[in-house]
């Protein structure tokens, strides 16, 4: 009697490992199991850690979940043994629904306190930032909006992804550590960065004003948008560091006056990033004034980079060779 041999499978995980032992130091599966009570076959927590590894496998989709995993290792990845055809789209429809009756939000901020609890973020810095999601379809909206209140609309705006052509809903998130997100919430497809953040501001300073934050604690630093009367109104006592508008005649004003009598005063390199050989560290001088931006006078600081002056002599350079 010839001998059997048993049956080898072979599979591709990459780096997929290393989210799943991310996810089990955060507790993600327990965390959603404890907010998203449920008798199905498959607990919710294990259905969106499913979702993404799926969606980090650089997949486009996050339907069909159950042919990724039909050539997955699920002991391994989802840290049980499930077969395939348990996580139908049916159950992960049931499941999104789920989560969504529980609040998406509660969901999320539950998942991101776990996080900080198990890694320790630096919290000193917060970035705040929109992106746009594009996505395929007419999603037309309901017929009867007074009785039907959506979350969001899905409508046409201004495309971060260069697909104009395409409707969109607008994702805002707060991060730390530069690229954490610890809040995020969706917006309308034709939301503006430029009020979103109104309610954001009054936000924190609320939230800082209750838990002991003096006026002045912290500083909010943002592009020029952020010196219109509307933003100064929502930042209230919170400091801020912003860019002059170009459009600004201060702005002009400002540069000719640090120009003219050519006093700066050193003040070192200001990038965080480390400098290499192609792209060596550059300094900086600055030079103090004061201009008015939405009424209120502010301190101003015209900054000068050496790389920038020597960009710009070897342009008036080729220019001057070429005419």
């Amino acid at each position: 009697m010839g001998l059997v041999l048993p049956t080898i499978e072979a599979y591709q995980v990459q780096h997929l490992p290393i989210v799943k032992a991310y996810a089990d130091t955060m507790g993600l599966v327990e965390v959603i199991k404890q907010l998203v009570p449920t008798e199905m076959a498959v607990d919710p927590g294990t259905i969106v850690l499913g979702l993404i590894l799926d969606t980090l496998s650089g997949r486009s989709p996050l339907y069909r979940l159950e042919e990724f995993f039909a050539h997955q290792d699920t002991a391994l990845l989802l840290g049980q043994a499930i077969a395939p055809d348990a996580l139908n789209d049916d159950t992960v429809g049931r499941i999104l629904d789920r989560l969504y009756a529980t609040g998406t939000m509660k969901v999320f901020t539950a998942c991101a306190v776990r996080a900080d609890q198990a890694l320790h973020f630096d919290k000193r810095y917060v970035h705040f930032d929109t992106t746009s999601m594009t996505v395929y379809g007419e999603y037309a909206p309901p017929e009867e909006p007074e009785e039907q209140k959506v979350p969001l609309t899905i409508t046409y705006g201004y495309s971060k992804d260069k697909r104009p052509d395409l409707k969109q809903c607008v994702f805002a998130t707060l991060c730390v550590d530069r690229a954490v997100p610890i809040w995020g919430t969706p917006e309308d497809g034709n939301a503006s960065e430029k009020t979103v953040k109104n309610p954001l501001f009054s936000h924190i300073a609320t939230f800082l004003g209750k838990h002991g934050g003096a006026p002045g604690a912290d500083i909010s630093v943002a592009a020029a948008a952020l010196g219109t009367a509307a933003h100064r109104a929502a930042l209230g006592d919170t400091l801020c560091s912003t860019r002059f508008p170009a459009t600004d005649n201060a702005c002009g004003r400002l540069i000719a006056e640090a120009v003219a009598p050519n006093a700066w005063e050193a003040v070192g390199v200001l990038a965080h990033t480390q400098p290499t050989q192609p792209r060596p560290a550059t300094s900086s001088h600055a030079s103090e004034g004061e201009g008015t931006l939405s009424g209120t006078a502010d301190r101003a600081v015209v900054v000068r980079s050496r790389a920038q002056d020597q960009r710009r002599q070897q342009r008036w350079a080729r220019d001057s060779q070429a005419s």
